[in-house]
């Protein structure tokens, strides 16, 4: 435990527990999540979620840190389920979740909005002075006026992106840059993992009401965020049962490109327990990135069109409803306690999460980069045709898995790239008989900062690695 030298606020391991959010008892009784941090005009402004609007508990809205670290609960807040924040910068506002807020603190509500799972924000494609998109989680896409309040929905994504309807859907973030709005859904469960279904999506378009979606990927996505016009790329994080993914869309060439990162944990393969991963400008010019349990750090340039500045932190178990850097700290907060409804968890009495404050050097300390995963999970490969890259930087120890089925035998190269640029070298052969299974283990301390694998015949392959 630690005191402050200026107040009388214990912490405990940077959690600060006179910070804590808590919900109502209810009936019902919720979840409180962190949402949304926002830093505005010297303040942080903190949003709750419950799980599925106000009708599944109470006492969640928003709450305003001070810069003493006294907090109290503004009374323009509602209760719902918001996860979605944007300074907009022309009229000098920020957005949060139903809330629009200016540089004086004054808080106007956009009553449209109150019962909408808001969960992304994203510039106007082509009146950004005056509108926002504005991404609820059931596929409502709206158009805000920040100035008058005016809502319109413009489009419902369950059809546009051809999901399979209310309930089922689970839409989770947005993001414009390049020309496109770029929207993500996360719907994930064991039909996915069998194979019997693709339900979460990844999906693109250029603002034009005229203009027909593009579906990217069928499957499960639940961040996107770019640095906008001052950098070159943009990027989605989501996963499937082979590996956690990395979408990265370069502007110099207009390409989106998979790379593939280890699961830190099995604990997040479920659309209910990837809430809400992020991607985040933590330090000047510079991304942090939680995803599938492990923080990355992450840059966000490319160069030849590839990236290379990506590297693991290390892992976690807890749910980090957004991150933000805030007088000089680094600010998580988390989803930490639900009674879900009281029915589902009769062990956990109270809704409350906790606020931890650090520094990003602080993740460094926290539990060491390992995990599992690789290109390819009983996948059908065409022969010649090189697997997504996977990450092998920053992890100690490492041992690759590979198994072979087809008629015939066939010899896998196993190829490095070093460098990181996307050139990559052959580092080992073998030849595989159908049904076959391959182990190789690494030399300690090699490392490079991709691997894939390219087999000369087609066939169904898994190539999982695991790294400790």
């Amino acid at each position: 435990m630690t005191r402050d030298n200026t107040n009388t606020f214990p912490t405990f391991s940077g959690v600060v527990p006179h910070l804590a959010q808590v919900a109502d008892l209810g009936p019902p009784r919720s979840e409180i999540g962190v949402g949304c941090l926002m830093p505005w005009a010297g303040k942080l402004y903190v949003l709750n979620y419950a799980s599925h609007r106000a009708k599944t508990g109470t006492g969640v809205g928003l709450r305003v840190i001070e810069p003493d670290l006294t907090m109290h609960k503004h009374e323009a807040g509602v209760d719902g389920t918001y996860a979605n924040r944007m300074v907009h910068g022309e009229s000098n506002q920020i957005v949060i979740g139903p809330h629009v807020i200016d540089s004086e603190h004054n808080v106007r509500t956009v009553k449209q909005l109150i019962d909408v799972r808001c969960c992304g924000t994203a510039r106007h494609l082509h009146e950004p002075a005056r509108l926002v998109y504005v991404l609820g989680m059931e596929g409502e896409l709206f158009e805000l006026d920040v100035h008058t309040l005016k809502c319109e929905q413009i489009a419902d994504l369950q059809k546009k992106l051809d999901t399979e309807g209310e309930g089922r859907v689970h839409f989770k973030d947005c993001h414009s840059a390049f020309g496109r709005l770029v929207v993500c859904s996360n719907d994930y469960a064991e039909g996915d993992w069998k194979g019997e279904r693709a339900a979460g999506r990844l999906g693109q378009w250029d603002g034009d009401v005229a203009s027909e979606w593009e579906i990217l990927e069928r499957k499960p996505f639940v961040c996107i965020n770019s640095r906008g016009s001052f950098s070159d790329t943009m990027f989605a994080s989501g996963w499937d049962r082979a590996s956690a993914i990395l979408k990265v869309f370069t502007k110099a060439d207009g390409t989106w490109r998979t790379y593939r990162l280890p699961k830190a944990s099995h604990t997040f393969d479920h659309k209910w327990q990837t809430e809400w991963p992020r991607i985040r400008e933590v330090e000047h010019e510079r991304f942090l990135m939680d995803h599938h349990g492990m923080w990355y750090e992450l840059s966000p340039w490319a160069y030849g069109n590839r990236i290379w500045g990506i590297k693991p932190i290390g892992t976690h178990l807890w749910v980090h409803g957004d991150f933000c850097s805030w007088r000089g700290m680094l600010v998580v907060g988390a989803d930490n306690a639900s009674p879900s409804s009281h029915a589902h968890n009769v062990l956990t009495a109270e809704p409350q999460s906790g606020l931890w404050f650090g520094c990003t050097e602080d993740l460094w300390q926290r539990g060491k980069p390992a995990g599992w995963g690789g290109p390819w999970w009983d996948s059908p490969i065409k022969a010649g045709e090189p697997s997504d890259p996977y990450l092998m930087t920053g992890f100690e120890h490492k041992g690759l898995h590979l198994t072979h089925n087809g008629d015939a035998a066939a010899t896998y190269t196993l190829e490095l790239d070093f460098k990181g640029c996307g050139e990559f070298h052959p580092y080992h052969t073998v030849t595989l008989a159908p049904g076959a299974y391959h182990t190789h283990v690494f030399p300690t301390g090699l490392s490079a900062h991709w691997l894939r694998l390219v087999c000369d015949h087609d066939a169904t392959a898994t190539a999982q690695l695991h790294y400790t």
